[in-house]
């Protein structure tokens, strides 16, 4: 295949991609820290870091496709030298490559499914549409006036809720492009003198996703955003906040007839929620204390006899603590639920699991650690069949001038019997009698 050098130059201009690259084994950084290897091996295994720092300022909240063949995910890219990061996190998708034994091994291309200079947050994919994704985007960059938002104080971590966000639908497209490398290599080849024809074979040629029809799936005024599909796409759930507001409220969309719901409409800020596996409960966070301090949730759902959700039959406190804890996500049994916590220190967030089922007050309820490393670690996700767990950490390579890593997306096996197990021991220390 031959392709004219103004194609190749016109390419070095398209969207941020990140390849699949060496991790530089299981721990890239024992500098930092070269204990995590050894005490997460309870629990987690085969490490691979999918996103790296040459690329990306930071990368986060990241999520799978049913199949687990793609990956979801907001990043802020590295910009060109001489120009200045932009100032709120790109929607990007990637796939996943998998090395011969099924185990992942890194990402593919990532491709921007967002526009320039907006703010995105929270994606997802749609359970039966496999190309069909959502998340929430101002669509353009937001308005000049500060956005109300969520900061604990004195704290770095920090969210904001701009009246532009929407929550957007669109289908993803594959689009070819050359390879940075070759793009690389054409280049060397004109410094050099060679003005020859270009020169590609089909290992020079990569897909990128694309997105393709985005618009909203409804409009209003305020945030909308932090969203995602029930099991069956019938249901969007969300969180609301009108224009100027923390109050941030739980709604859920019904498709079916247009229809939103309020769930869980406390005072404060209510978000973050996932349906449970079999979709009859959902999970989520909580400031209404108005302290700061994040507590985690679950309700139980009500149905009507179409199967609509009309509310929340019961709602169940987790935790009560004087610890941040946000980010719950179900493991794919519905048993417990892994989120991050403050509870090592605000300076060192860890993946924590709980029981998912409220079955004891919140002093008597056990956290299990998962995982064990320096620095940040949170916004836990699996694979639908259990095995893998894609996370943010800050555990990867430093940069000149900074005094951690910067957050970077990981993945890793993950051993849901031996969690359960030590679980159940660490529960029956609590409640003995039981």
């Amino acid at each position: 295949m031959n392709t004219p050098t103004l194609a190749l130059c016109a390419l070095a201009a398209c969207s941020t991609l990140v390849l699949a690259q060496d991790a530089g084994g299981v721990n890239p950084n024992p500098s930092w820290d070269d204990q995590w290897p050894t005490l997460e091996s309870s629990f987690l295994s085969d490490y691979v870091q999918l996103t790296f720092e040459d690329d990306f300022i930071k990368a986060g909240e990241s999520y799978f496709s049913p199949s687990g063949n793609m990956v979801i995910f907001q990043a802020i890219p590295v910009p060109p030298e001489g120009e200045t990061a932009g100032a709120h996190y790109a929607m990007y998708v990637a796939g996943v490559h998998r090395d011969d034994d099924g185990n992942i091994a890194g990402l593919g291309p990532a491709g921007m499914v967002s526009a320039p200079s907006s703010a995105n947050t929270c994606g997802w994919f749609h359970p039966t549409e496999p190309m069909k994704i959502l998340f929430g985007s101002t669509r353009t960059a937001p308005g000049d006036e500060k956005p109300a938002g969520y900061q604990r104080e004195n704290s770095r971590y920090s969210w904001q809720f701009p009246i532009e966000m929407d929550i957007l639908s669109g289908t993803l497209q594959m689009k070819y492009e050359i390879s940075p490398e070759a793009l690389e290599r054409e280049e060397a080849r004109k410094a050099a003198g060679d003005d020859s024809h270009s020169k590609l074979d089909m290992g020079d040629i990569i897909s990128v996703p694309t997105l393709e029809n985005a618009k909203p799936i409804w409009e209003r005024s305020g945030y909308d955003a932090e969203g995602s599909w029930s099991s069956d796409g019938r249901f969007v759930l969300y969180t609301q906040l009108e224009p100027g507001s923390n109050n941030g409220d739980i709604y859920v969309y019904d498709s079916t007839d247009g229809s939103h719901t309020p769930l869980v409409t406390a005072d404060g800020y209510d978000g973050g929620p996932f349906f449970s596996p079999d979709g009859k409960s959902i999970c989520y966070r909580s400031d209404r204390r108005g302290d700061n301090l994040l507590q985690i949730f679950v309700s139980e759902l009500a149905f009507d006899e179409n199967g609509k959700i009309t509310g929340v039959e019961k709602e169940l406190q987790l935790t009560d603590n004087e610890h941040v804890n946000w980010c719950p996500f179900y493991t794919p049994d519905g048993k417990y639920l892994l989120y991050a916590t403050s509870e090592v220190s605000h300076g060192n967030y860890e993946v924590f699991a709980i029981d998912a089922k409220g079955s004891y007050e919140p002093e008597y309820t056990a956290h299990l650690r998962v995982t064990q490393a320096r620095g940040f670690d949170g916004l836990p996700a699996f694979t639908q069949d259990g095995q893998w767990m894609i996370w943010t950490a800050q555990r990867g390579t430093l940069r000149e001038g900074e005094d951690r890593p910067s957050s970077q997306l990981w993945a890793a096996k993950i051993d849901l019997e031996a969690l359960d197990k030590a679980y159940q021991a660490a529960q029956q220390k609590l409640t003995p009698d039981e």
